[in-house]
């Protein structure tokens, strides 16, 4: 039964990449299309993109999925992989590369090469998780019958009644 209840909870596993050399405007731009999507349309969302940000995130996306098949693997639970749907994800600025270009007379104009750090979480559908659930409370209960059943056959064809424990001294 142990083993029903930590198969309870919804797999959810996430993938980060950091300090990729894009501005985060432009990364938000691509990440709004997928956010709440299923995973198999947010990848064929991104492989049609035309922004240059659609591949980091894709890749970002991959190692997500990826992540959460290993989670349902290591915990014992099956995953449909189908049914993941994008859970959560953003972009957050990194440090930015100030650097200087020559000007006119002697100057120095500055300017900043900016960084960002993208964030993509998965997690099963809830839907998924209760049938997940409910299969293996299934399993449970007819392995648990298949024990009684053998039990009772056994007891059939001995013939006789197996001794109580209760009564014995």
């Amino acid at each position: 039964m142990a083993d029903v209840e930590t198969q309870n909870a919804l797999i959810e596993a996430h993938a980060l990449a950091r300090h990729v050399r894009m501005s985060p405007q432009k990364a938000r731009l691509v990440m709004d299309l997928i956010r709440g999507q299923k995973a198999q349309d947010a990848l064929q969302t991104l492989k049609y993109t035309p922004k240059r940000a659609a591949k980091h995130i894709e890749k970002v996306l991959r190692s997500a999925i990826a992540n959460a098949e290993r989670k349902a693997e290591d915990s014992g639970a099956p995953l449909d992989v189908d049914m993941l749907f994008v859970a959560q994800c953003f972009v957050n600025e990194g440090p930015r590369w100030k650097r200087l270009r020559p000007a006119p007379m002697g100057r120095a104009f500055r300017y900043q090469k900016r960084t960002a750090h993208l964030w993509v979480g998965v997690a099963e559908h809830h839907v998924a998780a209760a049938e997940r659930v409910a299969a293996n409370v299934a399993e449970a209960e007819a392995q648990k019958g298949v024990r009684g059943t053998a039990r009772r056959v056994r007891k059939a064809l001995t013939g006789k009644q197996a001794p109580s424990k209760k009564g014995k001294k």
